[in-house]
């Protein structure tokens, strides 16, 4: 098992939900729900910063029979444009089948009336979403899902 801090992002159309482990992998906990808006890349960056993580795990919401459809093709975008804006910072899309419905039965279960806090949702989203990884890692010894390798730059005659 790797040692180091994972920031997860459970990435929606209108919220994210950014979940971090402990530096051990041991730990998920919820940090925060980021608009899902123009300032969303800075606010990620900024967490990034302050968390200093070993990568970032990213939801790919494929469906039930694990294809992908329009939502995992959007979540591919915004990985580009992860990957972009976080260099140096592997960006890791791990299948985020159920881990909506299995935060919102959860919550529901310890008696928090789910409707009225979406963002707590997408936390407990992102907080399964890591958790799923981590025990991919401990189970396997191979770090969680797909890597995506931020865009290679084109030398150009000027760069020589």
């Amino acid at each position: 098992m790797r040692t180091g801090v994972r920031l997860a992002l459970d990435w929606g159309r209108a919220r994210i939900g950014v979940a971090a482990s402990d530096p051990s992998g041991i730990l998920a906990h919820p940090v925060e729900t980021v608009p899902s808006d123009a300032r969303a890349i800075a606010r990620i960056q900024a967490l990034v910063a302050e968390y200093e993580p070993l990568e970032v795990v990213l939801g790919l919401p494929r469906n039930l029979a694990g294809a992908e459809g329009p939502a995992a093709i959007a979540v591919r975008e915004v990985a580009a444009g992860l990957a972009a804006s976080l260099p140096g910072v592997p960006i890791r899309l791990v299948d985020e089948r159920l881990t909506t419905v299995t935060a919102s039965r959860q919550l529901s279960g310890a008696g928090r009336n789910t409707r009225r806090q979406r963002s707590v949702i997408d936390q407990a989203a992102a907080v399964a979403l890591l958790e799923q990884a981590l025990q991919h890692e401990r189970t396997t010894g191979r770090a969680p899902g797909e890597l995506l390798l931020p865009p290679v730059q084109e030398r150009t005659p000027a760069d020589e």
